[in-house]
């Protein structure tokens, strides 16, 4: 009622009072005014009349101020009492101009820019009508140089600074030192939620490992965790970011992954670790033996050594390259020459018209740090093959002569790259692919290789066997792996290893098909024995081509029990659905549709009653990281490379921020 009298009042003869009694700095912002006995305070920003009574007090002209919108932020920090200050680290940003008048250009003009610090209390500031809560601002702040990347300096740059006190002038803003601290709190929190849930999976988890190099030339060890969770999604989570030194011996290095797994308590747990083709046997050899010693890995370990498949394409794709190395750069300055000049270029285009060239694909220099990049520069310029050789003839400033032999070996090279593009995009077109989806893939790169190794160029055919001995090594390693995921693929199953294994191994296939099969069998063995839902869901479960019953472990304890011959009795005569085991059902099922809108991870969530222990299996093995190279890396030929403002902080920092900025990216996207 009192405002709107004041509002109301006839101002036309009213005093300005100027008295010394007004100590407060509110009156710098306020005229006092006086019309008969009655004071008036007047805004002299927005010209709102408010009651100036010695009376009122000056807290509705501070709550005011902290409102007003003509009046410029800076400095409202000094009308909240001391008692509401926060006693740690506060700026005042004094003097500071924005010229919005500027016609040129509208930037801001920082001028005199002078920060004071202050101590204030770990508490929320009352502002009248709201509240604001520093701790909750800081650590916003905090996540927000997590979850983007930013430099942690950026606190402490002043166009930041001056930004963040006139949006909020109650925001004490924070140092160095003070924002890191923040980070690693978030991390130990996160770290504790991440705990949590890994030591509630329903699987197993498979550990991915790649190594990271900084700017400045330190080397991290990037652990990452591969599991399908309940809700049957697959799930990748890093779990540690380690600094490493590149002399360690491969002893360290496997000791530094075992310390992380048993950190996390997740040595328990782990099914398979998977790493590029280049490293070292020994390091798994070491880690498989330590957790075999207890009896954590299924079939001896046999599943237990992965290496990525977009790895082992990468390394052919360097091999090819650089076998034609010289040829491709002749071919790469040759497209320079012919876009250098405009002359040049449209003679070139007239040449290709004249002998009836009209290809849709474009000249262009490659971007050697891409591999596809220079697959698609050699593809485009074998269509215009014939024309560099016309070019040549009638154009005294063309020198560089491809014959026709370096012409068929570009064009070798070029069809191996296609399929390794080819593959690549399947390996990529999911951020989490399925492990199901990599054996027929990988079939025909083996089936290829064959191919390619009967070139009638020795120069080319000797480049396809150095390939091909490669892949071979892989192969061997995982084949088995690939294999099983395959079979875990309900449009599949056992076929599709029946329809490749004859055309590669061909006489000896039906050795290998049996290998695969037996390998199934063993994996689906360990699985029943430690499958308390197959025990509720369908009784004792039968293991797979044996004549022994796999028992409840509490069975196996309990020497008293009398009745074990019994259940032997009932296995070796029962008939019919009761003694089939999930994986005889499956396998003698017809198989599903293939169409495009198959999810093989839905299918086994759907079909988890009917399959208690298979789907328990499928759940370890599917979620195996076949390939770790994420979509935006995987043609690229440099390895994973820290960001420039991190390179330089401390390691443990580095990997707060590294792991924290995973786990809040990964809980947004969900």
């Amino acid at each position: 009622m009192l405002v709107c009298q004041v509002r109301a009042m006839d101002m036309s003869d009213a005093i300005i009072v100027k008295s010394s009694r007004l100590k407060s700095v509110v009156w710098n912002d306020f005229d006092r005014i006086k019309k008969g006995d009655t004071c008036v305070a007047v805004c002299r920003h927005c010209k709102k009349r408010l009651s100036g009574s010695s009376t009122s007090g000056t807290s509705h002209l501070r709550n005011h101020l902290i409102r007003c919108q003509r009046r410029s932020n800076h400095g409202i920090a000094q009308y909240v009492t001391a008692r509401e200050k926060r006693k740690e680290g506060t700026v005042t940003i004094a003097n500071f101009n924005l010229d919005i008048d500027q016609k040129k250009d509208d930037s801001l003009s920082l001028v005199n820019i002078k920060f004071e610090q202050e101590q204030m209390k770990e508490e929320t500031v009352n502002t009248g009508s709201s509240s604001f809560d520093q701790r909750r601002s800081r650590f916003d702040l905090a996540r927000m140089i997590i979850l983007h990347g930013y430099p942690l300096a950026m606190v402490e740059h002043v166009g930041f600074r001056v930004f963040v006190k006139n949006l909020q002038p109650l925001f004490e803003l924070v140092t160095l030192n003070r924002v890191e601290a923040d980070c690693i709190e978030i991390y130990e929190k996160e770290k504790q939620k991440m705990n949590e849930m890994l030591d509630k999976l329903p699987g197993k988890i498979s550990l991915g490992a790649d190594v990271w190099t900084a700017m400045c030339g330190s080397e991290y060890l990037c652990l990452t965790a591969n599991y399908i969770d309940e809700s049957w999604l697959l799930r990748r989570r890093i779990l540690n970011f380690i600094m490493i030194d590149p002399l360690n011996t491969e002893d360290m290095l496997s000791e530094a992954i075992m310390s992380c797994l048993m950190d996390w308590d997740i040595d328990r747990k782990l099914f398979s670790i998977v790493l590029d083709s280049s490293t070292s046997d020994s390091i798994t050899l070491r880690i498989t033996e330590r957790l075999s010693q207890n009896r954590f890995l299924y079939c001896n370990g046999q599943l237990f050594d992965i290496r990525c498949a977009a790895n082992i394409l990468s390394v052919m794709v360097q091999d090819a390259l650089e076998a034609v190395s010289e040829v491709v750069n002749r071919v790469r300055e040759s497209i320079r020459y012919i876009k250098s000049s405009q002359t040049v270029h449209e003679k070139f285009n007239a040449m290709a018209k004249e002998v009836g060239i009209s290809s849709q694909k474009c000249l262009f220099i490659d971007n050697p740090l891409r591999w596809n990049s220079t697959y698609s520069m050699l593809e485009a310029a074998l269509e215009f093959r014939d024309i560099f050789m016309l070019l040549q003839e009638n154009d005294n400033g063309y020198t560089i002569n491809l014959s026709d032999v370096e012409w068929e070996r570009v064009s070798a090279v070029t069809s191996y790259l296609k399929l390794f593009v080819e593959v690549t995009n399947v390996f990529t077109r999911t951020k989490y692919p399925t492990a199901s989806i990599y054996f027929p893939e990988l079939c025909d790169v083996k089936l290829h290789l064959n191919e390619w190794c009967k070139n009638s160029d020795e120069y080319i055919s000797s480049l396809a066997l150095r390939m091909r001995n490669k892949f071979d090594e892989y192969w061997e390693k995982c084949s088995l792996g690939l294999a099983v995921a395959a079979m875990l693929d309900p449009r599949f199953k056992m076929k599709l290893v029946e329809y490749y294994y004859p055309q590669i191994y061909g006489s000896t296939s039906a050795g290998r098909i049996n290998d695969v099969l037996e390998g199934v069998k063993a994996l689906y063995n360990e699985h029943s024995i430690c499958s308390p839902l197959a025990f509720h869901d369908q009784g004792l479960a039968w293991q797979v081509g044996s004549g022994t019953l796999c028992l409840p472990s509490s069975a196996k304890e309990d020497s008293r029990d009398r009745l074990m011959g019994f259940d032997k009795f009932l296995n070796e005569t029962s008939q019919g659905e009761g003694g089939k085991s999930d994986l005889d059902k499956y396998l003698e099922e017809p198989l599903f549709p293939r169409n495009v809108d198959f999810s093989i991870l839905n299918w086994w969530k759907v079909h988890t009653p009917r399959y208690p222990v298979l789907s328990m299996m499928a759940r370890n093995v599917l979620g195996i990281p076949m390939s770790k190279v994420p979509p935006e890396l995987a043609f690229n030929n440099t390895g994973r490379v820290l960001d420039r403002e991190w390179s330089s902080l401390n390691p443990a920092t580095i990997q707060a921020l590294v792991c924290s900025q995973d786990w809040i990216r990964s809980e947004l996207e969900n």
